[in-house]
């Protein structure tokens, strides 16, 4: 698509995803991707993130530019986090991070 862009950079903010009060991830490494009209996305490595929470969803979801996605699930929260495990070459740097709807970049 003309015009559309995507980058994938290492980053160094301190980002975490908390649901309910508990902290589901706390990373500072993560990987920030930057995609043309969305918002800055956050995706983390898995060993920072408590996959023990987590429960896969049936969700999927296909992008044009990155791939398709699965989901994972809270009791309380449906498909809050997704991850790219075969993501298409140009953001293939993203492959088995997850990334969360709701994050918080905390300025330390």
């Amino acid at each position: 698509m003309a015009g559309h862009t995507i980058t994938v950079e290492q980053g160094t903010e301190h980002v975490r995803a908390v649901h309910g009060g508990e902290l589901l991830a706390e990373s500072r490494r993560p990987l920030v991707l930057r995609e043309t009209g969305c918002p800055v996305r956050y995706y983390l490595p898995p060993e920072d993130v408590r996959t023990a929470l987590l429960v896969p969803s049936d969700t999927t979801t296909h992008c044009p530019f990155k791939g398709d996605a699965s989901y994972w699930s809270l009791p309380d929260a449906p498909d809050l986090v997704w991850a790219y495990e075969e993501p298409k070459a140009q953001v293939a740097d993203i492959k088995g991070h997850y990334c969360f709807y709701e994050t918080e970049v905390l300025a330390d």
